[in-house]
């Protein structure tokens, strides 16, 4: 089937009032400005709308937008460099957010609603700037319509100034003045520096910053020549993953989560079709939310960067050859490094270190779980998305990253289990896609 995707419009976007006098820069947090942050990252939303609706979602949109953006007036602003090579925001008046208006010449059910995330119509759905366009505007949003009458947003936003749970604030700001509310139910809170800065002195006390992180001004983050890369989508049975975590548990008595069995025998797939050295370091990489982890709690409009990543590391030859339990327990256990200290350890290692070039090296596998994330409760007024789909290919430091995903809420046939979308070498997928075939069959799983 031929897909049309056709910009129509694009449009800057300005908060409905002024949001300020005069013209300034705001500085980041040390969280921000990590390195493995300078991206821009991408994903959407795919609603559907009722027979009687006669609202132009993109209207819609912009206006819930340009009210939002009184509060939120930080999104429009422009990044750049400071003497030190680190990134801080600038508002001037007359800046806005780009709003892209498209169209599809299709419906949304004829391609499952986007639960499939492979066809090459997908990255047209979202804003793609380039590393200087991705500076000058770091939010840019588009509105696709489909021809059944529902639309996707689709949101570049670079990863400098929020993160998805910022990002959400904002959105949900968004939608319920969208709705017609009159004030908006959680105040912002920007205070990076305050809230997120370095101690005075700066001091890296927890031992595990430096077996995860080095220095090396040579190597640039997301720089690994892995070859082409694709995307490939698995579908995870709840039978086949229950099964899965009791034969886990009857080997070595203990409990699992979904996140820590499934990313050990991903993990582990990932690596053995890579061909790495046995002796190489490998990472299994994740963010954890410190917003109520830190002394005291961030508030909760607090919507700058507020995850830290995490770090298990074994020898390619280690992970290859060990039983699936041994790495899904080093997985849990990496969860009880992550303390008020280690964050602030982490925050101070950026300011001592940040111009030696900070990097957790090669060989990183990302991973993150989206299905209970709460997308959901961004309705404009038709509802809450029926997908939700990241199309990031880089994701803390690593060039391969895996994401847990929900099913489609109006995707016929998959109501029980979830997807998993990897970015994969293609070298590997042949190796990959068995071992998840394997996965799925429940008289063959190996652990």
């Amino acid at each position: 089937m031929e897909t049309i995707i056709k910009t129509t419009e694009r449009v800057l976007i300005f908060p409905s009032s002024p949001p300020f006098l005069n013209d300034h820069s705001l500085p980041l947090s040390h969280l921000d400005t990590d390195r493995n942050l300078h991206l821009t990252f991408r994903y959407l939303r795919a609603y559907v709308t009722t027979a009687d609706t006669t609202s132009d979602p993109f209207h819609v949109i912009s206006s819930s937008i340009s009210q939002a953006l009184f509060h939120y007036y930080q999104l429009a602003g422009t990044l750049r460099h400071r003497q030190d090579h680190r990134l801080e925001l600038w508002c001037a008046a007359g800046q806005g957010v780009p709003l892209i208006r498209a169209t599809a010449d299709f419906t949304l059910d004829s391609v499952n609603y986007l639960d499939d995330p492979k066809p090459d119509f997908i990255e047209q759905l979202v804003p793609d700037p380039g590393h200087e366009e991705g500076l000058e505007h770091p939010f840019m949003v588009q509105v696709t319509v489909f021809k059944c009458g529902g639309y996707t947003l689709g949101v570049a936003t670079h990863h400098a100034v929020c993160d998805g749970m910022g990002g959400g604030l904002f959105f949900n700001t968004a939608a319920e003045l969208a709705r017609g509310a009159t004030r908006i139910t959680v105040e912002p809170v920007w205070e990076r520096e305050r809230l997120l800065g370095p101690r005075d002195p700066a001091r890296v006390d927890s031992p595990l910053i430096g077996e995860f992180l080095g220095l090396d001004k040579g190597i640039l983050p997301y720089n690994e020549d892995i070859g082409p890369v694709v995307r490939e989508c698995f579908d995870v049975r709840d039978e086949c993953l229950d099964k899965f975590k009791k034969d886990l548990f009857q080997q070595s008595g203990l409990k699992f989560t979904t996140f820590e069995a499934l990313g050990a025998y991903i993990w582990r797939s990932k690596v053995r079709a890579s061909g790495v050295q046995g002796h190489e370091k490998v990472k299994f990489a994740y963010s954890i939310n410190i917003r109520r982890l830190v002394k005291p709690s961030l508030p909760a409009g607090y919507w700058g960067n507020g995850c830290v990543p995490m770090y298990a590391q074994l020898s390619a030859k280690d992970l290859i050859e060990q039983p699936i339990w041994e790495t899904a327990e080093l997985i849990k256990k990496s969860k009880s490094n992550v303390t008020d200290e280690y964050v602030h350890s982490f925050i101070d290692y950026q300011e001592l270190h940040f111009a030696d070039g900070i990097t957790a090296g090669k060989r990183i596998s990302g991973f993150t779980d989206w299905r209970h994330l709460g997308h959901s409760t961004v309705d404009f007024g038709w509802g809450g998305p029926v997908t939700v789909l990241p199309l990031g290919r880089n994701l803390l430091g690593s060039v391969e990253p895996c994401y847990f995903l929900p099913y489609s809420t109006a995707s016929a046939g998959k109501k029980e289990g979830f997807k998993v979308l990897i970015t994969l070498a293609e070298a590997a997928v042949p190796a990959v896609t068995e071992d998840m075939q394997m996965f799925a069959s429940i008289q063959e799983q190996v652990v």
